[in-house]
């Protein structure tokens, strides 16, 4: 028994990941580049701007993303109004390593009194996704997210974070940083295509595994719908721990396909972590009304005590009923 614990031919220079379609440069100082994106690689992205071609550095870049009509050329999913979440914005799959300097900045680390868990920022006003158990029970929470300056990481820490929406079935929550000054917007992840994986294909995860922050893991899809208790996961060799609930699982485009949440673990186990798949979390953000979170409702986040239980205490006879037996069983007063 095991336990389930909560690119293509160069055109300038070296270049490769040919484009050839329309876009947008977003810079880390606000500023945008629009022109044909001819080409991505690792360390910069080269942007045709008609009368001349800009190679923009990939450490200022804050994402490229495709404008109206070439995203709908890509295939990639359109965003309906009123969604908290972008979609498929990275047409070109990088290394690890190249991948982190274009969604590290929005995985975040959540805390209560009694735990820690990860998560990752989707919409630029502050909401967080993570575990529905990273958060069962708690309102006092915080999150910490990793800002980079120079070659090292920023720590900034948010305390007034606000619960949103949470489904413990299929163990999500939405969460709210609420105090953001004004004006601040917060880099956001995309989520991709959980429904078109495929085995074998390489994935990586971002958390902070027993408090070690900004963890990375690389691993691959073993199973795109294992199913689990009734529920169908995303299995992988990418390792996770204690920790990392709540945290992105990415595909190679820098994409969110899946929200880590548990792992087999017994002895001489290794490599059977799941993922929740991006299609279910997607249905939970653009339903989460009905999953809006009320602290009057007593299956919504709180922990409460169980009921007590019949106590048997001995019962010692008076001189009046020496006869009777010599107990009985007492119960509490009804609450």
């Amino acid at each position: 028994m095991f336990c389930l614990l909560w690119l293509a031919t160069a055109v300038v220079g070296g270049v490769n990941a040919v484009r050839g379609e329309a876009g947008v440069v977003e810079l880390k100082n606000g500023a945008q580049v629009r022109g044909e994106i001819l080409a991505e690689r690792a360390d910069r992205v080269v942007v045709d701007l008609g009368f001349t071609v800009l190679s923009v550095p990939r450490e200022h870049i804050d994402r490229v993303r495709a404008t109206d009509g070439a995203e709908a050329a890509n295939g990639a999913e359109a965003t309906e109004a009123g969604d908290l979440f972008r979609t498929a914005v990275n047409p070109v799959s990088l290394p690890v390593q190249a991948n982190l300097e274009r969604v590290g900045a929005a995985v975040v680390l959540v805390q209560s009194p009694t735990g820690l868990g990860s998560g990752f920022i989707v919409h630029p006003d502050g909401y967080v996704v993570t575990n529905h158990h990273v958060v069962a029970g708690e309102t006092e929470l915080s999150v910490t997210r990793f800002v980079r300056e120079g070659a090292g990481l920023e720590r900034v820490r948010h305390q007034r974070v606000r619960i949103v929406a949470n489904d413990p079935t299929v163990d999500l929550a939405l969460l709210r940083i609420e105090d953001v000054r004004e004006g601040e917007r917060f880099a956001t992840v995309p989520l991709g295509d959980s429904l078109g994986l495929e085995e074998g294909q390489g994935v990586f995860a971002i958390g902070s595994p027993l408090g070690l922050d900004r963890t990375v893991s690389e691993g691959i899809v073993s199973s795109r719908n294992r199913l689990v208790d009734g529920l169908l996961y995303i299995q992988t060799t990418t390792q996770i721990n204690p920790g990392n609930s709540g945290g992105p699982l990415f595909n190679l485009r820098g994409e969110v396909i899946g929200v880590n949440n548990m792992k087999a673990m017994a002895v001489g186990i290794e490599g059977l972590n799941f993922a929740i798949p991006a299609s279910v979390l997607k249905n939970f953000l653009r339903n989460r009304d009905a999953f809006a979170f009320d602290p009057r409702n007593p299956n919504a986040g709180y922990r409460y005590n169980p009921p007590p239980r019949p106590v048997a205490l001995p019962l010692v006879p008076s001189a009046a009923d020496a006869g009777s037996a010599a107990s009985a069983v007492i119960t509490p007063a009804p609450r």
